[in-house]
């Protein structure tokens, strides 16, 4: 599909809309993203870090956004941002602004009666509104969505297909909750008593902040007695599992299939990386990154990186290291039997 005349812009126009310097011809214009290997003299291209200068070279890009250490330095008009990766993601925005949905219900969607939709909100094919749901202005809800009892929504909400919000979850404004999604389920409360396991109810609920993205199949339990709460701005990737009672911090990202047990704490500001594992009844501080596969079974109270995972090599090699690792525990035992031997030795000495 070609761009239409409201997707194109002249480089000065970006400039004066989003900041930054331009260096080179204001007039040139753009009309879509691109990476600096693909891009071509209608894209904008970026670079974030050092190590594709080659591919900055190469680049055919009508412009690219780069750091103040390469200002000026470049053919190609570029414009110098104090974060190129941000600056690009405004840009990206400005080429591909988010569709505008119709107002009013598709025919087949079942709306409760005692529900309360602002007036300009959508709902698609066969999506379900219970009783006592409260969704704001501008809020979206897909086909096949359902919207649990009591549900409370702020505004511009974007519930996507096939997503399930259980009864009285609180979701704020401008979340976007992607398809297949969970929120709300169950969190895994058993108690084993006389041989057999006993469900422990979950009465909590799951409180959602503004700002929140939400990824495909991600599950969100609600709490057992307290809720489950995601703060402003945290950005969950796909398939992401938390647990009850699991707090996380606002603005806190976390990238797939990362698994947090139940009444865990994780602060503000985090990164942590795709398939970590956090165990549960953890506290994590503000601002901590956790390296993809890391496991952390321990709470980290100073903010900085921590990483778990065992690098990947040669399968013969893995055998043979993971035999020496099996042994540790005796190796360490004979060194302390061979220190206190050596401490007695240099006592008799003495």
């Amino acid at each position: 599909m070609s761009p239409s005349a409201a997707q194109i812009f002249r480089l000065g126009e970006i400039v004066a809309r989003l900041g930054g310097d331009l260096v080179g011809d204001a007039a040139v214009t753009v009309s879509r993203v691109a990476t600096l290997e693909n891009a071509t003299a209608d894209a904008v291209a970026f670079l974030a870090n050092e190590k594709y200068l080659s591919q900055l070279k190469k680049t055919r890009a009508g412009a690219v956004i780069v750091g103040e250490s390469l200002r000026g330095s470049l053919k190609t008009a570029h414009i110098v941002a104090a974060n190129p990766y941000a600056y690009f993601a405004h840009v990206s925005a400005l080429f591909n602004p988010p569709p505008k949905p119709p107002r009013g219900n598709h025919p087949s969607a079942i709306l409760h009666p005692g529900a309360q939709i602002a007036p300009s909100v959508h709902i698609g094919p066969l999506a379900v509104i219970e009783d006592g749901v409260v969704i704001g202005e501008g809020c979206t809800i897909g086909a096949g969505a359902y919207i649990g009892a009591d549900v409370r929504m702020g505004t511009d909400c974007l519930i996507y297909q096939n997503a399930t919000l259980y009864d009285r979850c609180v979701i704020g404004s401008r979340v976007t909750v992607h398809s297949g999604a969970v929120i709300g389920a169950d969190g895994f409360g058993i108690a084993m008593d006389e041989g057999r396991w006993i469900k422990v109810p979950q009465v909590g609920r799951v409180r959602i902040g503004d700002d929140v993205e939400i990824g495909a199949n991600t599950t969100i339990d609600r709490g057992a007695v307290d809720d489950t709460i995601i703060e402003n701005g945290v950005k969950l990737d796909n398939q992401i599992q938390v647990a009850h009672n699991v707090r996380i911090g606002a603005h806190t990202a976390i990238a797939a299939c990362v698994g947090i047990a139940g009444s865990s704490r994780i602060g503000s500001y985090c990164r942590i990386g795709g398939a970590s594992g956090i165990a549960g009844h953890l506290v994590i501080a503000d601002h901590v990154e956790i390296s993809a596969h890391t496991l952390v079974t321990k709470s980290i109270s100073k903010s900085g990186t921590y990483t778990g995972a065992y690098p990947f090599e040669s399968n013969r090699d893995w055998r043979r290291n993971a035999a020496s690792l099996r042994q540790l525990g005796d190796l360490v035992d004979r060194v302390r039997a061979l220190e206190r031997s050596l401490k007695k030795t240099k006592k008799g000495e003495s």
